[in-house]
């Protein structure tokens, strides 16, 4: 009997390699996030891909595990103390996988939180404000007779962008010479901005070359470039 057989959401994505962490996912910004850290360690695991257009996300197996209807989730079956370990939302998964393998993460106590402070910034201000900018520019909102929420979402882009381009000026990664999770939770967006919402323009994206720089950086990584296309898609 496996581990994982206690967890319903396994009966909709049946693990082939039971032993390995499950990732239940999709190739969008906080999805690739965890692909990137996994191969980034060379953790073993098995991704599953979660379907929007089918709305998967909303299936009682998947809301089993995370009932908050939100991809990226996962099942290590080799958890703390030997035991399981489900999780959600993408800044936990990556602390934790940063912790388990002993990689991404700072052992120094100061920098270890100055790092976390940085994934932080994604977490509450990058990925909603650049998300909401994208919903207004690329999606339905480019519709709307009111431009006054598509500029709100602009300039508080443009603000985080000028953030993240001061703190990036001699510094080779977010954390200085170190790679860290913390690029890892921001690239993702920032590649996801200029590319798939095609924003570039709009927030004036060449005013900020460090961020570029870093970014051209981050998507030279191999392990980068495996992990922004896991899960495939069919």
């Amino acid at each position: 009997m496996s581990a994982l057989d206690a967890f319903p959401i396994t009966k909709k994505w049946p693990a082939r390699h039971p032993d390995r962490l499950q990732l239940y996912s999709l190739p969008t910004p906080n999805g690739v996030k965890v692909s990137i850290a996994l191969e980034e360690t060379g953790l073993p695991y098995e991704p599953h891909l979660v379907r929007f257009d089918t709305n998967d996300q909303f299936s009682p197996e998947f809301l089993s595990l995370n009932p908050n209807n939100k991809i990226p989730a996962v099942i290590d079956p080799n958890g703390p103390d030997g035991k399981p370990l489900a999780l959600w939302e993408s800044g936990a998964i990556l602390i934790y996988l940063a912790s388990k393998t002993g990689k991404l993460l700072p052992t120094d106590t100061a920098a270890r939180y100055e790092t976390l402070q940085w994934l932080m910034f994604q977490m509450g201000g990058i990925g909603p404000m650049f998300g909401q900018l994208g919903f207004f520019h690329k999606f339905a909102g480019k519709d709307f007779e009111d431009k006054r929420p598509r500029d709100r979402y602009v300039n508080e882009s443009k603000r985080l962008l000028a953030v993240l381009n001061q703190h990036l000026k001699g510094r080779r990664w977010i954390m200085g010479k170190d790679y860290t999770v913390a690029d890892i939770a921001v690239f993702p967006w920032v590649r996801n901005l200029v590319g798939f919402y095609g924003a570039g323009d709009i927030v004036g994206f060449s005013d900020f070359p460090e961020v570029q720089r870093v970014l051209d950086a981050f998507v030279a990584r191999p392990a980068v470039a495996r992990g922004l296309n896991i899960p495939a898609r069919d």
